[in-house]
């Protein structure tokens, strides 16, 4: 099967991460992979992989240039002569689903963003089968677009067990415990991209309360700073000179060794004030035995079991955010009831099975419909 991946670039990111692992997975089954992107860093990694890349312009919405983009994208089209259009997000998708009118190739979309409920939103709905990461995003375009169910279809994303099960790279975990002083501290790691989205001053204004009872805590920030998002960088540099914790909160930038990361952690949070749509990072946390704190909004209630594998909190509340974590470190978790709860549920495996299910059903469907 031939299948075609749309979306705008191919930089950091659960979503981009998703597509990369798919792509390689996809490979693997035999399968040809192909995405199409304005491009990014994980470019070269999708192609050693075995997959295609082919840059064309998804990513703009600049008006005046959609009709000469729909023109060559339906060329694209013609030529690749693909078994499926998978799109992943609104550019991409508008520009495929125009494209493919005269064509008819088996088309479908993933909701990955709660993006505002508007008509130009609505697009990613209109996929012959729809698939949301989260039961949260399954409720929030039925409810907003009145989605038909039969449509549907709720895949997770999954984790590289392989990659997540094997050895720790040891001589990272005792360089990265040296370089940040890390050594006999109660490690608080946030993995995420610094953007307000992802709130990380309310994990400062908690972290300044944890203080007060864990005296050895440390609070790390996993993630890179977008050239966009240099002022919010600079604001939490400068909230952070205040607290008089400047030593201990930590910036890390973008990192690969994750999971020795949350191997060495004690918990994890993710303060987001808009609802996930699934927050891969949170449940490879889980994995790795590392309690997740996590905001009560969007996916989270998809995973995480309170008292087994952490806790939920109400965005904003940094107070109880605090009080969490110091009730994490008074408690016992059992990891390997953790790590076996995200194998039986939120595997790569099961998400690479589960699309090929969606796009053979599709290809079924249209195949009946040309038939027809």
């Amino acid at each position: 099967m031939r299948i075609v991946q749309l979306l705008p670039e191919l930089n950091e990111g659960g979503v981009e991460r998703g597509i990369m692992e798919l792509s390689r997975e996809l490979v693997k089954l035999g399968h040809e992979s192909i995405i199409i992107s304005a491009g990014g860093k994980l470019v070269e990694q999708i192609e050693k992989d075995g997959g295609k890349h082919i840059v064309f312009d998804v990513a703009s919405k600049n008006l005046l240039t959609v009709p000469i983009r729909l023109l060559k994208l339906k060329h694209i089209f013609e030529t690749l002569n693909p078994d499926i259009l998978h799109a992943r997000s609104r550019v991409p998708a508008w520009l495929s689903y125009l494209s493919n009118k005269t064509l008819h190739i088996p088309f479908v979309t993933t909701v990955h963003g709660f993006n505002s409920v508007n008509a130009y939103s609505k697009v990613m709905t209109y996929g012959d089968k729809v698939i949301c990461g989260s039961q949260f995003m399954v409720e929030h375009i039925v409810n907003h677009y009145k989605t038909n169910m039969d449509k549907i279809v709720c895949i997770p994303r999954g984790v590289d067990i392989d990659l997540f099960d094997t050895q720790l790279d040891k001589t990272f975990i005792d360089d990265f415990k040296k370089k940040y002083h890390l050594e006999d501290a109660f490690i608080i790691t946030q993995v995420a991209r610094i953007t307000h989205l992802k709130d990380q001053k309310t994990a400062i204004k908690a972290f300044s309360e944890v203080k007060k009872k864990i005296k050895n805590a440390k609070l790390l920030f996993v993630g890179s700073v977008d050239k966009s998002r240099i002022n919010y960088y600079e604001s939490l540099k400068e909230m952070i000179s205040h607290t008089g914790y400047s030593q201990d909160i930590i910036f890390t930038g973008n990192q690969q060794k994750v999971k020795e990361i949350f191997a060495i952690s004690d918990v994890s949070i993710s303060a987001s004030n808009k609802p996930e749509t699934f927050g891969r990072a949170n449940v490879e946390s889980i994995f790795m035995g590392t309690p997740i704190i996590a905001t009560n909004i969007g996916a989270t209630a998809d995973y995480v079991i309170e008292g087994e594998n952490g806790y939920l909190f109400s965005p904003n509340d940094f107070v109880a955010l605090a009080n969490l974590i110091v009730k994490v470190k008074s408690s016992v978790f059992d990891t390997q009831k953790m790590k076996n709860y995200v194998k039986t549920h939120f595997s790569l495996t099961q998400m690479v099975s589960k699309n090929m299910a969606v796009y053979e059903s599709v290809k079924l469907e249209k195949m009946g419909e040309v038939k027809t």
